[in-house]
């Protein structure tokens, strides 16, 4: 469309859509976690109200792009991302967008956002969940393990079935691909620059060892606007196991800032 902007729906390698919804007013994308893929968000998509359209992001690497080279580090992921959502149109109208993350996913939607911020393109809303604020990333060396060291921190976290994780073929195939996930979200820096102007909710669990309540607060430091902390039940996956009331909870968080 020359002279405007695209229309939504135009291709974007990085962005599914399980449930279009063309004429939603808002639009909820969410970033998977290291390891995960767009599909984590199907039953979202499937279940939110006629009004949001839940959109997810498919890393390279797996699913439908498994024969992409996975991203290392955090600027490469997040970089063609926000080229999609320019190109789908989704940030021709960014009052209406919302970015949503869990664990790695919640440093992907914030290093997104500021992205879009840069364009003057503003979000209307961030939500994090599961890890702690970008300046207090605590990094790793995970990455750098063996592949049993490897699988023993994704059964640690528990975002991974047992079933999926004991199949050896499997697990041959898709850890190359986890590995650099982990590489990506463990070698990242945050780099002080221009806060958001955006309201950020920050979710988390009560027995996540990922996250403590002081990191989940620093949240505050990388915007303008107000910052709400939610705390869950659970660990590391908490909303897995509280997914009806997690989506709530986004939900009103979305309705809040649209």
């Amino acid at each position: 469309m020359r002279g405007g902007s695209p229309a939504v729906g135009a291709p974007a390698p990085s962005l599914r859509r399980f449930s279009p919804r063309g004429h939603a007013p808002i639009r909820l994308v969410c970033f998977p976690h290291a390891g995960g893929s767009a599909g984590t968000y199907r039953t979202w998509a499937v279940q939110a109200p006629a009004d949001v359209e839940v959109c997810a992001v498919q890393y390279a690497g797996r699913g439908d792009r498994y024969h992409e080279e996975a991203a290392e580090n955090m600027g490469d992921l997040v970089g063609p991302i926000a080229t999609d959502l320019v190109r789908a149109g989704f940030a021709a109208a960014p009052e209406a967008l919302v970015l949503f993350g869990h664990s790695m996913g919640a440093v992907a939607a914030y290093e997104t956002a500021r992205r879009l911020s840069a364009r003057g393109q503003h979000p209307a809303a961030l939500i994090v969940s599961g890890h702690p604020a970008p300046s207090l990333a605590r990094g790793a060396t995970v990455h750098q393990g063996t592949d049993a060291e490897l699988l023993a921190d994704l059964r640690r976290l528990g975002g991974t079935a047992g079933n999926l994780l004991d199949n050896d073929d499997l697990m041959e195939v898709m850890l190359p691909t986890i590995r650099r996930d982990y590489q990506a979200i463990e070698t990242y820096r945050w780099q002080p620059g221009a806060k958001l102007r955006i309201p950020i909710t920050v979710l988390y669990g009560d027995e996540d060892e990922e996250v403590l309540g002081d990191e989940a607060d620093a949240w505050h430091e990388v915007t303008e606007g107000d910052c709400t902390v939610v705390v869950f039940p659970g660990a590391h996956f908490y909303l897995e196991e509280q997914s009806e009331a997690v989506l709530a909870r986004v939900l009103s968080s979305v309705r809040a800032a649209v």
